[in-house]
């Protein structure tokens, strides 16, 4: 069972803290294997947002789990503990993947994790790590970035994104779409933070295209063009597009090929059909189609993509999958 250790000091807050636990801490239906053990390790009692919390470990904990999460940081003018620094840093050593929710990437910019590596926070903050740790090369229009054993996700509903590319990582896109419908959120969102800077986010059930999603997914073997999507939706093509930048942060055409390869890897992580089948299936039309954008997209060929995958034995694989915009 792979363990998912929460770090915990005073001054962290406890949505991502909160999110993370329900992520991790129950398995969805279908999971035949096992599931997460969580460990919320601190200090002693601390202060998560106006909430007290007692952990169940003590930072010295970390080294032993395989993943780490740091939930966001309050205060990002003031510099983290020096325990939760040094206990991230020797967890990071001692082997595991350490992911930073939200403003928790202060964290690991302290800890010196991310020197190098690309990686992002809550867009209201990337500048002032920027600043901060000038050997980061930060990246404000992502929602989560994907180092292999170093992640950090954006602000707040980012966190949730970033723990579910956990679970496709550890388990595949089958229990991961399941946990995404557990939790009544999407498993994967497109585009990047910028779409949220200055819009507040749509509600999903109320958006003028929250009946064209679904019918879309059902007709991916299909050559649909944005017209039929507009017909679809009931509106103008130029609707249709300023919806989607509205809604998704991309053009119908790039989401629909976004959603395609999603549907590829799935039929490569759980079938044993060719490339040439399953471009047929996600309508790429031909293998050639499908390997070109795939390789583009996810950043390895699907022959590639599917060894990995169907032959993981554990959540230690090599893993393949990229962040959006990575």
């Amino acid at each position: 069972m792979s363990t998912v250790a929460l770090a915990v000091t005073d001054g962290m807050l406890h949505f991502e803290l909160s999110l993370a636990y329900e992520v991790f801490g129950a398995a969805p239906d279908g999971v035949a294997g096992p599931w997460y053990s969580v460990a919320v390790c601190g200090p002693g009692a601390v202060a998560a947002g106006r909430f007290r919390l007692e952990p169940d470990h003590g930072l010295d904990h970390l080294p032993r789990a395989h993943t780490v999460i740091v939930p966001g940081w309050a205060d990002v003018d003031v510099a983290p503990p020096a325990e939760l620094v040094d206990a991230v840093r020797a967890a990071h050593e001692a082997g595991a993947r350490v992911a930073s929710l939200c403003t928790g990437a202060f964290v690991l910019a302290a800890a010196g994790l991310l020197d190098g590596k690309r990686a992002t926070t809550h867009w209201a903050h990337t500048q002032v790590l920027a600043d901060r740790y000038p050997h980061v090369d930060v990246d404000p229009d992502v929602l989560y970035v994907d180092n292999g054993s170093v992640l950090t996700s954006a602000g707040k509903a980012a966190a949730m994104d970033l723990c579910l590319h956990l679970v496709r990582l550890d388990h595949g896109s089958s229990i991961a779409n399941v946990a995404a419908r557990r939790l009544v959120v999407p498993p994967h969102r497109d585009g990047g933070q910028a779409q949220f800077v200055t819009t507040p986010v749509p509600t999903p059930a109320v958006h003028p295209l929250a009946e064209l999603f679904p019918w879309v997914l059902k007709r991916l073997d299909r050559p649909l063009t944005v017209e039929d999507l507009a017909r679809q939706a009931r509106m103008s093509s130029r609707s249709l597009n300023r919806h989607f930048r509205s809604v998704t942060g991309t053009t119908p055409l790039q989401w629909l090929l976004i959603q395609r390869i999603r549907h590829a890897q799935e039929l490569l992580e759980t079938t044993g059909d060719s490339v040439d089948a399953i471009a047929v299936a996600t309508g790429m039309g031909t293998a050639a189609t499908l390997r070109r954008h795939f390789n583009r997209t996810v950043g390895v060929p699907p022959d590639t993509y599917r060894r990995t995958f169907r032959s993981r034995t554990g959540p230690d694989a090599q893993k393949y999958l990229t962040a959006p915009g990575g």
